[in-house]
């Protein structure tokens, strides 16, 4: 038997704790150890009978100078919509935040609107025009079963502050709408500076894509377009190079992740093309069961100064029996060519971790090999949990090398969230079919849903969250990598449902 000294045993076991600690930290670094408190924005203020209350979902945010606007949904009905679209805003880069909801749009709101509900908010600033716009899909119950009849936008001149009664984009008529998004050029030398535009899908015609665009910050829209191939699909997020380009990555009805673009100023729009195949785990999902969350692999996009355009989604591609979601990207310069598809390097491959709804932010100050990446997403621990066991979690990693190259994991929300914390729909329970990350004077502000135990009243507990001081990007040794894509004998397709 070799006996070793107390002073050598000392040293061996102070090594070995300290390689422990070094491992635990370079895989997850706990948002205590980054000052990353959080703030609420939002709550709900709603109380009629009809939809779930204290319950806010599906965040979008952008960022102008040093304002920041986020939009909400808020009471939830758990088949389609909410009560109405809430915003919170920062004119003082997310120091302080004041908030409200839109007016003139629902039957709730005030004063009331003609609408029974609202759903999917995107927000986006028009600086030709100096214009805030919040886009939102109308929703009506008439005959009982809630369909999307309008896309509308509310526009603020003050800065994000009030709200103006809404315009209609288009109305669906006899068909069905779904999945709005806008954005706006906001580049002084392009030739369409000032250019809005709002894309949706027409459910009711196999997920047509379509795009309107205005001129005059959103006050009047141009006949719906579908591009030259009639493209499908769901969750299309518009993005606008300097020359003026749009570039329009969304989720198509043939299970991949493609994108069109016009360079004419939204006058026509050109065929898709395929950035990748896409693969999806259906989360926490056994024996053909309803999803104990409800998510869809929905791009979440973003562009650099330089025109650069990012696309991130969960897919499974990388994980042997595609057991669990990885957060993946592909980048363009044109929307036409596209890279091989890398995995975002979170967590180790196999860790049996799940990812998934990102909301990815890109510093339009930043550009190439010196881009500022921010990104922000859900996450279970275990992605063979079940609705009982399923803990639920907020992540956060980041990039200042244009996404070669990311930081250690970030743990956001102080403790893990029960799924049954949160609002509950027809296809499982609910945070938002996408979140958002926004950069303010350098600082990435992830807006996000947390969620607590429900009140002794049966109502919830699920409020608009951010990071009270905002988040620096960080470079770190984690490599994104597209060697080691798993095959399978059967494909793992998403299949489209209404995301409303």
């Amino acid at each position: 038997m070799t006996f070793i000294s107390r002073s050598r045993w000392w040293i061996a076991v102070t090594l070995s704790i300290a390689l422990i600690l070094v491992f635990t930290l370079s895989s997850s670094v706990f948002a205590a150890l980054t000052g990353s408190a959080l703030r609420q924005v939002s709550t709900d203020p709603y109380t009629n009978s009809t939809s779930q209350h204290q319950t806010e979902v599906e965040p979008d945010s952008y960022s102008n100078g040093s304002t920041i606007v986020a939009a909400t949904q808020v009471g939830r009905f758990a088949d389609g919509g909410a009560s109405n679209i809430g915003w919170a805003t920062s004119t003082d880069n997310g120091t302080t935040w004041k908030n409200g909801f839109l007016p003139d749009t629902t039957v709730y709101a005030t004063p009331p609107g003609s609408y029974d509900r609202l759903s999917d908010p995107a927000v986006i600033y028009d600086s030709a025009h100096q214009h805030w716009i919040i886009s939102s899909l109308a929703i009506s119950n008439a005959n009982g079963s809630p369909v999307g009849i309008a896309v509308i936008v509310s526009i603020s001149s003050d800065g994000g502050l009030t709200w103006n009664p809404p315009v209609v984009v288009a109305n669906a008529n006899s068909g069905f709408f779904d999945k709005d998004w806008i954005v706006c050029d906001n580049t002084s030398a392009s030739q369409f500076y000032g250019h809005c535009y709002s894309e949706w899908d027409i459910t009711s015609s196999n997920d047509m894509v379509q795009m309107s665009t205005s001129n005059d910050g959103g006050s009047s829209w141009s006949a719906a377009q579908s591009t030259a191939d009639n493209a499908s699909g769901l969750g299309g997020q518009p993005l606008v190079q300097p020359n003026g380009t749009v570039i329009v990555p969304f989720l198509s009805t043939g299970s991949t992740i493609s994108a069109f673009t016009s360079a004419d100023g939204g006058a026509s729009w050109g065929s898709s093309v395929t950035i990748s195949s896409q693969t999806d785990h259906q989360v926490s999902q056994t024996d053909h069961q309803v999803a104990s969350i409800r998510t869809e692999p929905l791009p979440s996009a973003e562009m650099d100064g330089a025109g650069k355009a990012y696309v991130v989604w969960q897919d499974c591609r990388f994980e042997s029996g595609c057991d669990a979601n990885d957060m993946v990207m592909s980048t363009s310069t044109d929307g036409t060519t596209w890279s091989a598809v890398q995995r975002i390097p979170g967590d180790a491959i196999g860790s049996g971790i799940d990812h998934f709804i990102p909301g990815l932010a890109v510093d339009p100050s930043t550009s190439g090999s010196a881009a500022h990446l921010a990104l922000a997403f859900y996450y279970y621990p275990n992605a063979s949990c079940s609705i009982s066991t399923c803990q639920l979690q907020v992540g956060f990693v980041s990039s200042i090398d244009g996404g070669n190259t990311w930081s250690a994991e970030n743990i956001l929300t102080p403790s893990a969230m029960n799924i049954t914390w949160l609002a509950n729909t027809d296809s499982g329970y609910m945070v938002g079919d996408y979140i958002s990350t926004s950069f303010s004077n350098g600082k990435a502000f992830p807006v996000f849903v947390t969620a607590a135990a429900p009140s002794g009243s049966g109502q919830l507990n699920e409020s608009l969250s951010t990071v009270q001081a905002g988040l620096a990007a960080q470079g770190g040794s984690f490599v994104a990598s597209a060697a080691h894509a798993m095959s399978f004998t059967q494909p793992h397709p998403s299949v489209l449902y209404t995301a409303f």
